[in-house]
């Protein structure tokens, strides 16, 4: 099951957090991944050498030649993950002019940039696996994290549109949305005892989530077994949306 073997990957932002546990989950059921980081870096080696890969790529998502210089470096690859993203805190009316562009650019152009840059490639062998990582912000209005929300929320109504029109060609796009989830990003609010009650108290299951707890849909949506799902959303946060 999730027999990955032959395929090759790119899963973006896989320096860290759950970007490496999905390349590492690739690569452990046989795929050949690309991992991504915004340059290079001794971080984005370890975190090859923990992937199981020698091959990576590098380029700043902030930048609007990202997905060429991604593709010049990976070629075509059958499964594309769409990881890394930029989040401020901000209260609603306090992000400036340039953390709006960074999270517009980030989150949400360079999803739209890159799968247009991958896609002919996979049209073209009549079979292809992309998968957005969204958000529990799509569905909560945390008063802190609106902007970010907003992106991942457009994020899936791109995966929708997408979907449809590329069906035909046998290639799925789904989202996966994570809930709080123990990440770099997140390890300095969630070592403060206090503020992680109440993050555990908003969850249903009452805790928050390792970073491999995406790795299960991934391999369904990357892989023949998913094969028939497509246009759609799988929500990893223990009921924290409801």
């Amino acid at each position: 099951m999730f027999d990955l073997t032959g395929r090759t990957a790119l899963v973006t932002g896989s320096s860290q957090g759950i970007g490496k546990e999905l390349a590492k989950a690739l690569s452990e059921h046989g795929a050949e991944v690309f991992a991504h980081g915004t340059h290079p870096s001794e971080k984005l080696k370890a975190a090859a050498q923990y992937i199981g890969t020698d091959k990576t790529a590098t380029a700043d998502l902030f930048d609007a030649n990202a997905a060429k210089s991604l593709f010049s470096q990976t070629g075509g690859v059958d499964i594309l993950i769409l990881n890394a993203s930029v989040q401020y805190k901000r209260p609603w009316d306090g992000f400036s002019d340039e953390e709006v562009d960074n999270q517009i650019n980030c989150n949400l152009k360079s999803t739209y940039y890159i799968i247009k840059e991958y896609l002919p490639y996979m049209k073209a062998n009549g079979r292809g696996r992309i998968v957005t990582i969204g958000s529990v912000n799509q569905y909560n209005n945390h008063p802190e994290l609106l902007l970010y929300g907003v992106t991942k929320a457009a994020q899936m109504k791109l995966v929708e549109g997408i979907a449809k029109a590329t069906a035909k060609f046998g290639v799925t796009v789904n989202n996966i949305a994570p809930g709080a989830i123990y990440t770099p990003r997140n390890s300095e609010v969630l070592s403060d005892e206090a503020f992680l009650k109440k993050v555990n108290d908003s969850i249903p299951m009452g805790y928050v989530g390792d970073a491999k707890a995406m790795n299960g849909a991934a391999l369904l949506l990357c892989s023949d077994e998913g094969s028939y799902i497509t246009g759609s959303e799988i929500i990893v946060d223990g009921g924290m949306h409801l």
